[in-house]
């Protein structure tokens, strides 16, 4: 679904599904429906040059193969459609729980492997993305729901009583490598140990160890970030991009020295015993919040 914001903050509803390129002529009813409702767990809204993409897959927005999926498409269709920068956003209080693991604990291997090696192609896409992409992170973003802002140019988060962090290793999971470098990239070398514990932030704990660029207050979090990217999309666009390309280069080469090797020790580490019995524990604890 697509809302297009007119210019007297009227809201056309379009249903307009992102992702066109993807051709259901021959597809049938049955496959025509399942990408319907993919590219619906994301909601498309226009700010004139700039696109939001936010997550819409209640109640946590955490992430399912399907969403990997169809936001890494989602991503991808920006610049191929003209779009000048992207805006990554999540629900009011809920920017993304991450990985859905009760979910995840269902899929064989195979499925598994396939599930990681998209959602490193969806990190690889937002460090490689020819045009800006600012995170507004709306509310608690831990593990992967904090991975993805990571990935973007620039993050604005919520004023609240939200967390964002890398707490993987308290769910039983080593940080894999290239979301470690990204993390101490953005923080540092003494503010990254601090991953160890898996420790999880305030907002303003956040900025202070530049986790996240900007604090706002809940209601204008996207259009700050809308905003980031309005005042860069006015500098001449070439130089603009140039210098950007030089600025996020070491984020790239993470990606093009190839993470195939770390995607295979990661889906191993996945099926110890260890780590699935810790990660049956979190979906066990999940479960009793309900």
């Amino acid at each position: 679904m697509v809302l297009c914001f007119a210019q007297d903050d009227r809201v056309d509803v379009c249903h307009v599904f992102p992702g066109q390129h993807t051709s259901c002529t021959h597809s049938s009813v049955a496959d025509t429906i399942l990408l319907m409702e993919n590219e619906s767990m994301i909601t498309t809204i226009e700010h004139e040059g700039v696109r939001e993409l936010r997550l819409s897959r209640p109640p946590a927005n955490a992430l399912s193969p399907e969403l990997i999926a169809t936001l890494k498409r989602a991503v991808e269709d920006g610049p191929r459609q003209g779009i000048g920068a992207l805006v990554l956003s999540g629900s009011p209080g809920m920017f993304s729980a991450g990985l859905d693991v009760p979910l995840l604990l269902t899929l064989d291997r195979t499925a598994m492997a396939k599930m990681w090696r998209d959602f490193y192609g969806l990190l690889g896409t937002l460090a490689c993305s020819p045009i800006p992409v600012a995170a507004a992170i709306t509310g608690h973003a831990p593990a992967g729901g904090a991975v993805l802002a990571l990935f973007c140019d620039w993050r604005v988060m919520a004023e609240g009583n939200w967390k964002v962090g890398l707490n993987e290793v308290q769910v039983g999971l080593t940080l894999p490598p290239v979301i470690f470098q990204a993390f101490r990239r953005q923080v540092g070398s003494r503010n990254a140990s601090r991953a160890v514990s898996g420790a999880l932030f305030s907002p303003a704990e956040a900025e202070a160890i530049g986790f996240v660029e900007e604090l706002a207050p809940p209601d204008f979090v996207v259009a700050r970030a809308v905003e980031w990217c309005k005042s860069l999309l006015v500098l001449p666009r070439q130089a603009m991009l140039s210098t950007r390309t030089q600025a996020r280069s070491d984020l790239v080469d993470i990606f093009n020295r190839g993470v195939e090797r770390e995607i295979a020790e990661i889906v191993e580490m996945w099926w110890t015993p260890e780590v699935q019995t810790a990660l049956r524990g979190f979906a066990e604890r999940l479960g009793k919040k309900k």
